[in-house]
């Protein structure tokens, strides 16, 4: 469905909405709410309209002199911002994303730096939890890329939890995922959390 369409289906549908809050949509104020609404909600999904291989086939080989068999080193593309919705209460939920994978060495295949937010944005931009976002980047990133090892970390803060229920105002979730070689080397971690810390101690500094 094109996206004018779904717009000017979801109209009648949250100007009933605002009615059973109790509010009066055809007040000034809310005259033109459903159709901003409904624009929102449709950008806020539309990673639906998009595929991570979309973005990740846009491959390149390092020469084998710059990449030998038997090497740990990585790649980061750290401090990806993203913003989300929660899809058990509809609230948003941000932060950020840091990757790590390493190449194959036999491949030698990556992809573009900037190719890494674009597989975040299409994952964000869908009705989420942040547990299976996490799961869903690092498999993208696996299955296209077919590097040795993937790790991916998210953290984010829930408004669901600041606005509502417990409403904690401090709290952050954090969650990760991990393919290949990160499974096998509790030490690849080990150094990645080390780049994060020290990444993080830079900036406050």
């Amino acid at each position: 469905m094109e996206r004018a369409d779904r717009v000017k289906k979801l109209k009648p549908l949250l100007k009933e909405v605002l009615e059973i809050l109790g509010e009066d949509p055809t007040r000034e104020g809310l005259r033109r709410t459903p159709e901003r609404w409904a624009e929102a909600l449709t950008t806020y999904t539309q990673g639906y309209e998009d595929m991570a291989e979309n973005h990740l086939k846009v491959v390149f080989q390092l020469d084998e002199d710059d990449y030998p068999i038997g090497s740990d080193d990585m790649i980061i593309v750290d401090n990806i911002a993203f913003t989300s919705t929660c899809e058990h209460h509809i609230a948003p939920f941000r932060g950020l994303v840091h990757i790590a994978y390493i190449p194959n060495p036999k491949s030698r295949v990556i992809t573009g730096l900037s190719k890494m937010s674009r597989v975040v944005e299409v994952f964000a931009r869908r009705l989420q939890v942040q547990e299976r976002m996490t799961q869903q980047i690092a498999r993208a990133i696996d299955e296209h890329l077919s590097p040795l090892g993937v790790f991916v970390m998210v953290q984010a803060v829930h408004y669901c939890m600041i606005q509502r229920g417990v409403e904690q105002q401090q709290s952050a979730t954090i969650t990760t995922a991990r393919r290949g070689v990160f499974l096998e080397k509790p030490e690849l971690e080990t150094k990645f959390q080390t780049y994060l810390r020290l990444r993080m101690d830079t900036r406050d500094k």
